[in-house]
């Protein structure tokens, strides 16, 4: 009888990990992010370009074992040749996070003293932090993103990497768990801003949530996801004959 229940939860704890992955929700309607950023492209940013990125996920990932991976460490496990697997699967955490630090003015919470200390320590000051947040934004030639990240040795990094990719990923040279990331895609800003990024990322930086993303430096603090970084290593394509 004990077997039965044991090989029971075991499936259940596989179907349930087994899930597809789904569109987060906004936390906030389209039009609340406005002026800063418009609601229809808020709308078109989730429903159709993350939608997209959630739905090759699933095809991409059905019927292999990273059916039952989460997010995290599929993009900690990359195969050398996963390029689909890394443009779809970087595009779903990518989002996901992007949407849970914005928040309406009203709606942002205050910084955390460890947060702030730990800015202070590093960039000197806050503008400086928006300085170097700005700089990696706007000298990413193309599609990408800037990003604040928590180190192995659980320091701030300001970095940028390349379409989809992120500092998770198998491979990348600069790892760590990001904490805030900055999409600078044409797709997230062009129907309000053109070609002017650096308007985009002013109007980006005052819509942050500073108490979210507070949250997210300590869970990193203590994410064992740091000691994994640590220990996985890049597994080099093997070389055709």
């Amino acid at each position: 009888m004990r077997r039965f229940s044991h090989l029971v939860f075991c499936f259940c704890l596989t179907r349930v990990l087994a899930q597809p992955f789904v569109l987060p929700q906004l936390p906030y309607g389209y039009s609340e992010y406005a002026p800063n950023i418009d609601a229809l492209t808020m709308e078109i940013h989730i429903t159709k370009h993350h939608q997209a990125y959630v739905n090759n996920l699933n095809k991409c990932v059905k019927g292999t074992p990273f059916e039952t991976y989460t997010l995290e460490d599929i993009l900690i496990n990359l195969p050398p040749d996963g390029e689909v697997l890394r443009n779809n699967a970087g595009g779903h955490y990518n989002h996901s996070l992007f949407w849970e630090i914005l928040a309406p003015r009203p709606k942002q919470g205050p910084i955390s003293e460890s947060l702030n200390t730990q800015i202070i320590t590093q960039f000197g000051s806050m503008d400086s932090l928006r300085k170097a947040l700005f700089l990696s934004a706007t000298s990413r030639f193309g599609s990408g993103w800037a990003w604040l990240i928590v180190t192995p040795d659980k320091k701030l990094q300001v970095i940028s990497m390349a379409n989809q990719d992120n500092p998770l990923m198998a491979c990348s040279s600069n790892r760590g768990i990001p904490i805030l990331g900055i999409d600078v895609w044409e797709h997230a800003y062009y129907l309000n801003y053109q070609n002017r990024r650096a308007d985009y990322l002013s109007a980006v930086w005052d819509l942050l949530n500073w108490k979210v993303v507070s949250e997210n430096y300590a869970e990193a603090l203590n994410s064992p996801l740091l000691s994994k970084l640590k220990s996985t290593n890049c597994q080099k394509k093997s070389k055709k004959h």
